[in-house]
């Protein structure tokens, strides 16, 4: 069984092209522009809408949640916020986590962040932390994500049929997982 509070000393990671640090209010600015960004919304379903006294709250919380581990990353070199990347809903019986990842917008797609921030994150909940399954949800017109989940040894497991409403149109979410003893 993993620890309740298995994300309380949650490292700096760090890759070739990211930099993953503990989220944080330092991001805020950055953050606030992503939330904003109306294809990070559509692509991740993001209905909801934040003040940004609450994104402020939130941000500031972080460091309190041993439950979970939330990341903000940076470009390599350039300092420059790439997004964020989580594990959360902890599962401690049976070592299994779910993973969430947001780009900070068009200008960053296509150029490996992604990838690599999946591999770091994924490398410390399998090696660090020694959880057995991470899961995520991912909608079907998001094609980019989902090959970049399949190159990081996601499976897909099923699909919840219509499970997002965007302007007027039905999506599919598909169940991913990976496994610590899938290749990866």
């Amino acid at each position: 069984m993993v620890a309740a509070d298995a994300f309380r000393d949650q490292p700096v990671l760090a890759g070739e092209l990211v930099r993953l640090e503990p989220l944080g209010p330092a991001v805020l600015p950055a953050y606030w522009r992503t939330l904003q960004d109306p294809e990070g919304r559509r692509l991740t379903g993001t209905h909801a809408e934040f003040t940004h006294e609450q994104t402020e709250t939130w941000l500031r919380s972080r460091g309190d949640q041993h439950d979970r581990a939330d990341w903000a990353a940076t470009a390599v070199g350039s300092g420059e916020f790439v997004g964020e990347v989580v594990l959360n809903d902890l599962d401690p019986a049976n070592e299994s986590v779910g993973f969430r990842i947001g780009l900070a917008g068009p200008h960053v797609y296509g150029r490996g962040y992604g990838t690599e921030m999946t591999r770091l994150v994924l490398d410390h909940a399998f090696g660090t932390v020694r959880l057995h399954r991470v899961e995520l949800e991912v909608y079907a017109h998001n094609p980019r994500a989902q090959r970049v989940y399949e190159k990081c040894g996601f499976r897909l497991e099923g699909r919840r049929r219509e499970a997002l409403l965007w302007d007027g149109v039905r999506y599919d979410a598909l169940l991913m997982s990976v496994l610590a003893t899938d290749p990866r």
